[in-house]
């Protein structure tokens, strides 16, 4: 029996890191940072602590009950009505985990990353600012809330993006993302009021997703396809999925935190979130849905080519990110929503890792990004080396890895729905990441050092504040897969029953063995792999061998003269 359970504490959640954003504006710059490190992540943490005993509570309930909280009555005009309310089912309670407790880590590691900033007060509240946004986002019970905070993590990125916003080029890029993710919320915008203008003349006035999922059936499928069109126009503008994906990558110029928090771990993924959220109206359209599934699997092959080539060390993260994002969307869209949900989940944790790792080598080197200028880096920051190295291994899905059970999974499922085309176009990126995230483990952390001189003596491993988060985020990417097992090994996908009640089952249309596909997505992987190594260890190594005794030959040759 599912059960709708009253919990006050969803509002503490979000009032703390609100008390943080008027914390830091107000009393930041004149207290000192001291009590900016300890209320800037203070808050966060409390938040998480409040979600997990949110999670935990949900978990005792029936499958399919919902822990709500109501603020307050928003506005109300004739028979339309809306809300100020909070509603955490098994979906947005996977959500507020990753966003506070990601979001933790990442605010304790902007501890040592931004401590000489001189507008370190001003960072941490528009970071709590982006929490408080992010939550609005996940939690919200209805279209209008959930706006609510789509548009506040928007503004929240510009905020960031453009931080250092005395450089010219950095605030035009803050801009960019700016007005690029708008053109994106006009499609969400005209799916909301295309919603209304469709369920008013049935006497249906309510946005809340429980009164949208009950009248589902009442909307015509060319309506459900213009919605679906619509939502997903919104979505790629947060998720950066072609073609609005181009202003993720620019958005590297912010500090190295936001990139993690906001273009890895949270804000990146709300498309996501909104169309597995709305799930009920994609799978009454199936052009919809093999609209995301297209756009997911081309997104994803695309900018994974475009990673192949890229010199800076956070570029090649970015346009990862837009690549993992695209399989997400691969999944949701072949109706696998809870293992492109899974992937969020694992993609948040070694992504975050990646991200904060390339953060400690930037640290490292005093700003320098280029991986030109960097090799031979592993003996000198260990701890940063290990980190980054583990969480490549989970992006590159090598078994036992968090990435190679979620992304196996989509795979499967876009085989088993008979996506063939998608399918390969999945396992192709998957040699694709593997040589481009190895070619940046080669290029950065192998090799002889390429570190300016003025750099080389200053190198140094970062303080604890950031090799903590990076060991956690490390830890759970390897071990964050193993709630998503096959079915039959040990406890079984637990993350998918979990997820059931809300966004259903997956149920597959043709049978085909796993273990074949799972060789084919593993293999494809390594091989990009063994290339990445041949092309930037192995052909390296004999060319600078051989430019060595040319040049010691030519040494020789001329001393007696």
């Amino acid at each position: 029996m599912q059960m709708s359970v009253q919990f006050p504490a969803l509002g503490f959640m979000l009032l703390f890191p609100a008390l943080g954003v008027v914390y830091h504006i107000f009393f930041g710059y004149r207290l000192g940072r001291r009590r900016d490190n300890l209320v800037g992540p203070g808050v966060v943490l409390v938040s998480f602590a409040i979600a997990c005993w949110a999670f935990y509570t949900l978990s005792s309930l029936p499958p399919g009950s919902a822990l709500s909280f109501h603020l307050w009555d928003w506005f109300a005009s004739e028979s339309f009505h809306a809300a100020l309310a909070l509603r955490v089912d098994a979906l947005c309670a996977v959500m507020i985990m990753i966003v506070t407790g990601v979001g933790a880590l990442i605010h304790v590691y902007t501890c040592g990353y931004m401590g000489h900033d001189p507008d370190y007060a001003r960072f941490f509240a528009y970071m709590n600012l982006f929490i408080v946004a992010m939550l609005f986002l996940v939690m919200g019970d209805n279209l209008l809330v959930m706006y609510l905070g789509w548009e506040g993590v928007g503004l929240c990125s510009y905020l960031l993006i453009s931080f250092w916003h005395t450089n010219p080029q950095f605030a035009r890029f803050g801009r960019k993302a700016f007005i690029v993710t708008r053109l994106g919320d006009v499609g969400f915008i005209l799916a909301i009021l295309t919603l209304v203008r469709a369920l008013s003349p049935h006497g249906v006035w309510s946005l809340n997703f429980t009164d949208l999922q009950a009248n589902v059936t009442l909307l015509s499928p060319i309506t459900c396809l213009t919605v679906g069109v619509l939502l997903m126009i919104g979505a790629a503008g947060k998720s950066a999925q072609l073609p609005l994906y181009v202003w993720l990558p620019d958005a590297m110029v912010g500090p190295t935190p936001i990139s993690a928090l906001i273009h890895a771990a949270t804000m990146v993924t709300a498309g996501a979130y909104m169309v597995a959220r709305l799930h009920f109206i994609f799978d009454r359209s199936q052009f919809a849905m093999d609209l995301v599934a297209t756009i997911g699997a081309f997104t994803c092959f695309y900018a994974g080519t475009i990673a192949l080539v890229q010199p800076d060390i956070k570029k090649v993260l970015a346009y990862s990110t837009i690549s993992q994002l695209g399989y997400m969307f691969l999944g949701l869209g072949v109706g696998a929503l809870s293992y492109g949900i899974f992937h969020l989940m694992t993609h948040a944790f070694f992504k975050a890792c990646l991200f904060l790792g390339a953060g400690a080598v930037i640290h490292a080197l005093d700003g320098e990004q280029d991986m030109n200028k960097m090799g031979g880096l592993r003996r000198k920051i260990p701890v940063t080396y290990a980190t980054m190295f583990i969480a490549t291994l989970a992006i590159t899905a090598i078994p036992g890895f968090s990435g190679y059970f979620s992304k196996d999974l989509i795979l499967e499922a876009a085989y088993t729905s008979g996506h063939t085309t998608l399918w390969l176009l999945g396992v192709a990126t998957a040699g694709i990441t593997g040589f481009y995230m190895f070619r940046l483990i080669f290029l950065t952390f192998f090799g002889e050092s390429r570190v300016e001189k003025d750099r080389l003596a200053h190198i140094h491993e970062a303080p604890a504040s950031m090799t903590i988060p990076l060991i956690v985020l490390a830890f759970l990417s390897i071990v964050g897969g193993y709630i998503g097992l096959p079915s039959g090994a040990a406890w079984g996908n637990v993350f998918a029953r979990f997820l059931a009640p809300v966004l259903g089952e997956f149920h597959p249309t043709h049978e085909v063995s796993t273990l074949f596909l799972s060789v084919c997505a593993s293999g494809a992987g390594l091989t990009g792999i063994l290339l990445a190594y041949i092309f930037y260890i192995r052909l390296k190594s004999i060319t600078s061998t051989r430019s060595t005794t040319s040049s010691s030959r030519g040494h020789c040759s001329s001393s007696p003269a």
